[in-house]
């Protein structure tokens, strides 16, 4: 599968089945999507691997943080049944020897960190996974955060789940978007006199053309 059909064809499957990649397949993928652009090659991340007696222990826990009026443990304990391997990623941002901060800013680090994950779920559409990504309250829970070992420092940033499509869905090519309202280009006037120039930027016009010849 060429990357501009992964792009394209990829969709979040909701309803997600065995088989999902074992430790050694996702490491192998992993390595891939860990070339993302990654200033100073920091890896400001880390991945925790929930299946099978793990995901009945995480569905307790976020049972554990729900309950209240109204409260329906099994739906709630259930959630984590939805996918054979739930993926957690966990940011860690990389501090100096100081203790102050990366000379890479953390928004940078945190940036580098979408950009692998975005890797990934694009590898695992071309193996053939399926996956979905779900964050919410249970993210941002003391309660969680300890039964996953994570350190002050971390933020959890959500679970990726993992597994087979269950029902095959489309697989025709998304129809894209005219986004040239997004694009301007920078082109300043030349000076009429020894004064500095009044930087401007002009609109990029849309192009039918550019789409034609990209294959969309």
């Amino acid at each position: 599968m060429d990357i501009m059909t992964a792009v394209l064809t990829r969709r979040s499957q909701h309803q997600l089945v065995e088989p999902a990649p074992n430790d050694q397949e996702f490491a192998y993928l992993l390595r891939a999507a860990a070339t993302a652009p990654d200033h100073g090659r920091l890896r400001p991340w880390r991945w925790i691997l929930v299946r099978d007696e793990g995901r009945i222990a995480l569905g307790r826990c976020f049972a554990d943080e729900c309950a209240g009026p109204g409260f329906r443990r099994g739906q709630v304990e259930a959630k984590t049944q939805r996918a054979p391997l739930l993926a957690t990623l966990v940011f860690s941002p990389v501090l100096n020897d100081t203790g102050r901060g990366s000379p890479v800013p953390e928004w940078e680090q945190l940036a580098a960190t979408s950009a692998m994950a975005g890797f990934l779920i694009l590898l695992l559409h071309a193996r053939g996974f399926g996956s979905v990504w779900r964050t919410g309250r249970f993210t941002e829970s003391e309660r969680i955060r300890r039964v996953l070992g994570l350190r002050p420092e971390e933020r959890l940033m959500g679970w990726l789940y993992i597994g087979t499509p269950q029902r095959l869905g489309s697989s025709t090519r998304r129809v894209t978007e005219d986004v040239t309202d997004r694009i301007s280009v920078f082109a300043p006037e030349p000076p009429a006199s020894p004064s500095a120039s009044i930087p401007r930027t002009r609109a990029v016009a849309s192009s039918g053309a550019a789409q034609r010849a990209g294959g969309l």
